[in-house]
């Protein structure tokens, strides 16, 4: 069984209990980690606490040379990565590579780029009339992060706190925990210093709790379920401490009259596809209007087809298994759910993947005739189903669109630009995507509703984890 990482070393921890680590595609154990207990969240908080005064007092750059020797060591360490993180959650080699380890080490270097560039302006304060106002470290972050995007979900925690001068614990998810101890290691190798960065693996119940209810966690950073992210702002209000969260989402996918319907719905559907659903940003609720309907409804089918589910470990392999038993009976649950709800299924279904005697795999999966007040278009089901619903004006798009408890990311395709911008000004959600745009690592992510509240990445991502301080001169 692995160990924990408190206070810059790796030791046992004080539970005797272990949580296996299952490869989905195989069903195999293939590794075991701590189920980590409130102890042991006492010794690593400590650590932190005691590490906050020395590493808060170096300067921006300083920290920023401690970050940039991890950040060259992880790099150098990619392809193993992204092998762990293809047997630790499912994910597709090429998927892990360019994005489950990809991803993070791009966040990673962009950090440290944006303290370089603003780090003076940023943390040296701004003069405001008779007033200094500066940006000072909160203090010890508790970061709590889940299994879907395991590695880029810390890095977008613990990088940006470590470089504002925060020490952090992190709680990675046990579902997909292997990821995380790559980067402790890392983080060792590099030398950064004891206490400033800690791991205990464990479960939300017991090491997440804990965490969130420390009187001596100061911010508490949380990415997962609304539902668990409802719990941890419950446990850390006892203490007044700041909670950050990024939670689930059903987004919405506005294709305008006028677009390119081909483009619009064969990017929709492989957004959806993505990480096997497993992504809270998805777009799963794709709006058409009715005079395209039929013909959007037959192109989600033909380019779900291409997401056949396969070895995760074959290069060719587009789409890989869901992480876990529990996903794979939720996602099934759902699809049923829909057939139930009287929506026409038009690809995919709850049966069995043929050939797939093993792993947990489920059929990309598409709906229409749906209504937005059906379950599958309210809830967020966290696999790879697609739900489509017609619309007749531009308003009802809007409407329909916003008709939701989350206001996590949308997208709107448009054959007049400016008419999607207009569009897009009136979705209430995070993050909008306008005819495909790129992924911007510098721009801000975050929700509105129930999808969360405070930002990741980008100056906001770094600003998340500072305390403002006015000095009146």
């Amino acid at each position: 069984m692995r160990s924990l990482y408190i206070d810059g070393a790796w030791r046992d921890s004080a539970s005797d209990e272990a949580l296996d680590v299952i490869d989905p595609a195989t069903e195999q154990v293939i590794d075991t980690v701590p189920a980590g207990s409130p102890e042991d969240v006492d010794a690593a908080v400590e650590a932190a606490a005691a590490a906050f005064a020395a590493w808060a007092g170096l300067t921006p750059g300083q920290r920023v040379t401690h970050l940039s020797k991890a950040h060259e060591l992880f790099s150098a360490r990619l392809e193993e990565i992204a092998g762990i993180l293809t047997r630790d959650m499912g994910a597709p080699a090429v998927f892990s590579r360019k994005v489950q380890a990809g991803l993070p080490a791009l966040m990673f270097k962009t950090y440290i780029d944006l303290v370089e560039e603003s780090g003076e302006e940023l943390f040296g304060g701004t003069r405001l009339g008779n007033s200094l106002v500066v940006r000072e470290p909160i203090g010890v972050v508790g970061a709590i992060t889940p299994w879907n995007y395991p590695l880029h979900q810390i890095v977008l925690k613990v990088v940006p706190a470590l470089l504002a001068g925060n020490t952090v614990v992190l709680k990675p998810s046990e579902v997909a925990p292997l990821s995380a101890y790559a980067l402790a290691e890392v983080f060792h190798e590099a030398g950064l210093p004891p206490g400033v960065f800690n791991l205990v693996s464990g479960t939300g119940p017991v090491v997440g709790e804990a965490l969130a209810a420390h009187p001596r966690v100061d911010m508490v950073s949380f990415t997962g379920s609304t539902r668990a992210g409802v719990r941890v702002s419950q446990v850390a209000a006892e203490t007044v401490k700041k909670v950050a969260l990024e939670l689930g989402g059903k987004s919405p996918n506005v294709i305008l009259p006028g677009a390119d319907l081909v483009q619009a719905v064969k990017r929709g559907v492989a957004d959806v596809m993505r990480n096997t659903g497993q992504s809270c940003n998805a777009l799963t609720r794709m709006l058409v209007h009715r005079d395209s309907y039929e013909e959007a409804v037959a192109l989600a089918a033909q380019a779900a087809a291409k997401y056949a589910p396969g070895d995760p470990a074959d290069e060719t392999t587009r789409m890989g298994p869901l992480v876990s038993a529990a996903q794979l009976e939720r996602v099934r649950s759902y699809i049923g759910l829909g057939v139930e709800e009287g929506a026409r299924l038009v690809a995919g279904g709850a049966e069995p993947v043929e050939g797939r005697d093993r792993g947990y795999y489920v059929a990309p999966t598409v709906f229409a005739d749906v209504r937005n007040d059906m379950r599958i278009a309210q809830e967020e089901i966290f696999g790879p189903v697609l739900v489509l619903i017609p619309y007749g004006t531009e308003d009802e798009a809007v409407a329909i669109a916003n008709d939701t408890v989350y206001g996590l990311n949308a997208a709107v395709w448009a054959g007049d630009a400016e008419q999607g911008l207009a569009v897009a000004r009136r979705l209430r959600a995070g993050q909008i995507e306008l005819n495909g745009g790129a992924y911007n690592p510098r721009a801000p992510f975050g929700g509105y509703k129930r999808s969360g509240n405070g930002r990741e990445a980008g100056l906001p991502g770094l600003e998340e984890f500072c305390e403002v301080k006015s000095v009146q001169l």
